[in-house]
């Protein structure tokens, strides 16, 4: 055993001497233990001391048929065989003209051209750019401002991060940014009393209309994510807020793009969140679980419309020239279409649904505790959000850390939670069991009560 924990704190040492992590403060890990990794396989990760975590996050919410899935790694390892890369620039391959085929057929009608990126931001970008050079080669110059929600997190690159509204993120870098017309959000939790989620949501659409009023023919696109700002602490709308939405855009001559980068590929209960509105954008960003969360790989579907703005001979310099060195991967591209089959292959959203309701009888009982303020649903992601206050909805001031208190407690009981601030969440692989979903909740309902005693 003695061994086994050298191997675990030698690779920490190790990583400390020379490795940046994201999204962290790195002086917390000097009191905070760092993980290191050694197999995954399913809903768990396992340490080099044997001790194994449920990946109740599926690593920041790109696992979705569990770690080290046989059947995505062995289509990964027969590309690996036959190709590893090629530029996409005057060449093309099988996987990637096989997955922009099927993508065009899942996602909502009129989405038919698609544009591979490496990540995330990197697709937001493509996405924003696409809009503002649509309109220049229209001749409408002067639309070059973007919309977006109130508390919106859509990356991290500047462009992203300009459209973006979460100041833990964005603040330090606006001097860099491009200024982004902001719009108030439809988050059902910040509905006025006795106001519905639905009646709010229809609310805040009227108001982003007369914000495009009063910019009338400068804005290029509506940014979204539709359903949940997953970044922006998991608050949730209403799908009448994509229905009032997607009618705005049509009447303002507006493009409408969809981030669905966290939300897609089932994770709110239908394939793409924009489902449960019955629109289609005219942008849709995926990624994350587009690979089943085996490699980087991003794609912004958009419309005829749109790639016929930039089809042109080449002197009259229309074309798109925005490129990645790994644009449309052929391995990234089979692990893709990989996921697709898992997809196929059995009834997985009708599964969720009843993960998703197992998920919710299992905190029932934080319906009443005194420091839980909400608990919201879409699918298979859950939020419960910690306040100093049920009744006010009073927020813990963000120096408490409180949701730092849930993580610990949940490391130390064999459970990954990674807490948004004070909001505690499931977004877990959709291959965990009714076993491993009891399991989770209930280290989650008790690491609540634990955050939030002395409170």
């Amino acid at each position: 055993m003695s061994a086994r924990r050298d191997a675990n704190a030698g690779l920490v040492a190790r990583d400390l001497a020379c490795v940046w992590h994201p999204c962290t403060q790195m002086k917390d890990h000097e009191w905070l233990p760092m993980i290191p990794i050694r197999r995954g396989a399913g809903a768990w990760l396992e340490d080099f001391n044997g001790r194994r975590y449920l990946d109740c996050i599926s690593s920041w919410w790109v696992n979705l048929f569990g770690h080290a899935n046989p059947v995505i790694a062995n289509a990964v390892r027969r590309q690996v065989e036959s190709l590893e890369h090629v530029m996409l620039a005057g060449f093309t391959h099988e996987p990637v003209v096989e997955l922009s085929e099927r993508l065009v057929g899942l996602t909502p009608e009129g989405l038919t051209r698609c544009f591979y990126a490496d990540n995330g931001s990197s697709a937001v970008e493509v996405a924003l750019k696409m809009s503002f050079h649509y309109w220049l080669n229209r001749g409408e110059p002067q639309r070059k401002r973007f919309v977006a929600l109130e508390n919106s997190y859509h990356g991290e690159t500047l462009g992203a991060l300009a459209v973006g509204d979460v100041a833990l993120y964005k603040e330090t870098y606006r001097p860099l940014l491009m200024e982004c017309l902001l719009a108030p959000s439809p988050d059902a939790y910040l509905a006025a009393p006795g106001e519905s989620p639905a009646d709010c949501a229809r609310r805040r659409a009227a108001e982003l209309e007369t914000l495009l009023e009063r910019h009338a023919g400068e804005v290029c696109a509506v940014i979204i994510e539709p359903l949940v700002q997953c970044a922006g602490y998991m608050r949730m709308h209403d799908p009448a807020y994509l229905g009032e939405l997607r009618a705005i855009c049509d009447r303002h001559r507006v493009h409408l793009i969809a981030d669905e980068i966290a939300v897609g590929f089932g994770r709110t209960g239908t394939m793409f969140a924009c489902e449960q509105a019955g629109i289609a954008p005219d942008f849709m960003c995926l990624s994350k679980g587009l690979t089943g969360g085996f490699l980087p790989l991003s794609v912004v579907l958009t419309t005829d419309e749109v790639y016929g703005a930039f089809y042109d001979e080449y002197a009259t310099l229309r074309a798109f020239l925005h490129s990645h060195s790994y644009t449309g991967n052929p391995v990234a591209c089979a692990a893709a279409l990989a996921t697709l089959d898992l997809f196929a292959a059995s009834d997985v959203l009708d599964k969720n649904r009843a993960r998703a309701a197992q998920m919710r009888a299992g905190v029932a009982e934080l319906e009443d505790h005194p420091h839980v303020g909400d608990i919201r649903q879409h699918g298979m992601i859950l939020a419960i959000e910690m306040v100093r206050d049920r009744k006010t909805r009073e927020p813990y001031p963000w120096q408490e850390r409180r949701g730092i208190r849930v993580y610990e407690y949940g490391l130390q009981h064999n459970m990954l939670l990674r807490p948004l601030g004070h909001v505690v969440y499931f977004m877990p692989p959709y291959v965990v069991d009714d076993e491993q979903i009891a399991q989770m909740t209930r280290v989650a309902i008790d690491g609540i009560h634990h955050a939030t005693r002395a409170a």
